[in-house]
């Protein structure tokens, strides 16, 4: 792959400009070479880092995540047994937030069975909210 300005870089793997000089800014996307210009170019490695970022983040992994499997790949000292590890750790936290998502789907349910949608100013909705329970 022939090297890259960062717009080029960001139609590629569909990720928004901003978010990539983020990524630059916070160490997770090493710093490009520069043209004469100034312009940032980048590489086969550059894209390839980015995708792994995003398909990171679109699994649910935090930045902090992230960027501790990137360490691992880094330092190319990493088993995958430390993969894994953080990998069920990750689930944990999916399966705790399911749950939480549960409650509040039965919460926002039991409060809207209350409510027959009338056009009278008392919405039990509204009084359930400011309730202090």
């Amino acid at each position: 792959m022939k090297e890259i300005k960062r717009g080029e870089l960001a139609k590629r793997t569909g990720c928004n400009i901003e978010t990539i000089r983020f990524y630059e800014k916070e160490g997770i996307l090493p710093d490009p070479p520069r043209t004469a210009s100034g312009h940032r170019l980048y590489g086969a490695e550059h894209q390839k880092r980015l995708s792994f970022v995003l398909r990171c983040r679109d699994l649910g992994f935090t930045l902090e995540q992230t960027r501790s499997l990137l360490k691992l790949v880094d330092g190319n000292d990493y088993t995958c047994a430390e993969v894994r590890e953080t990998t069920l750790n990750h689930i944990g936290q999916i399966r705790r937030k399911i749950e939480d998502l549960q409650v509040i789907n039965k919460v926002l349910g039991d409060m809207a069975a209350k409510c027959d949608g009338g056009n009278v100013p008392e919405c039990p909705i509204i009084d359930t909210l400011f309730s202090e329970e």
